[in-house]
C-alpha cells in the first residue's frame, strides 16, 4: 500500500510540476526578402519573420511586397510523431526537458507585370460596357 501511495504522489507532483514542454515555431522566409506576411489573416511582420503556434494543421499563408505578386498559399504543417495522440499528453506534460519542433517555409515570389495605362483604360471601358448591355 505505501509503494501504491509513493507512486500516486510522484505522478502527481511531475503532472503538476510540468508546465508543457513542447514549443511549436514556424519561419517563414521569401525571395526577395522584407514581404509583408499573413498567417490565417493574421499580420505577422516582414520576412524572415518566425511565429509560434498552438496546433497543427493547414495555415494559410499570404505575402505581400510591392511590384511582386501577391501570393496566397494554403500550407500544411505536419503534425511529428510525439505529437501525435496518446504520446502527445507525455510529450506536453511528463517530459523533463523542453523540445522545440520547427517548421521553416520557403516562397519565391513573382515580379508583377507592368499594366500599360491605355491597356488598363480599355479594360474598364469595356467592362463598363459589358455591365450596361451585357457581353
Amino acid at each position: 500500500m505505501p509503494v501504491r501511495i509513493l507512486f500516486t504522489l510522484t505522478f502527481a507532483l511531475l503532472c503538476a510540476s510540468s508546465i508543457g514542454c513542447v514549443s511549436r515555431r514556424i519561419t517563414i522566409q521569401s525571395d526577395p526578402p522584407g514581404a509583408l506576411a499573413y498567417m490565417d489573416g493574421e499580420e505577422l511582420g516582414y520576412t524572415p519573420v518566425s511565429t509560434d503556434i498552438t496546433y497543427y494543421g493547414p495555415r494559410e499563408i499570404t505575402l505581400v511586397k510591392d511590384n511582386y505578386e501577391t501570393l496566397t498559399v494554403l500550407q500544411k504543417v505536419r503534425t511529428p510523431w510525439y505529437q501525435v495522440p496518446p504520446l502527445d499528453f507525455i510529450s506536453d506534460n511528463l517530459l523533463p526537458f523542453r523540445v522545440t519542433d520547427r517548421n521553416g517555409f520557403y516562397y519565391r515570389l513573382q515580379k508583377r507585370e507592368a499594366v500599360r495605362t491605355n491597356d488598363l483604360i480599355d479594360n474598364a471601358n469595356r467592362l463598363r460596357d459589358d455591365a450596361r448591355f451585357g457581353p
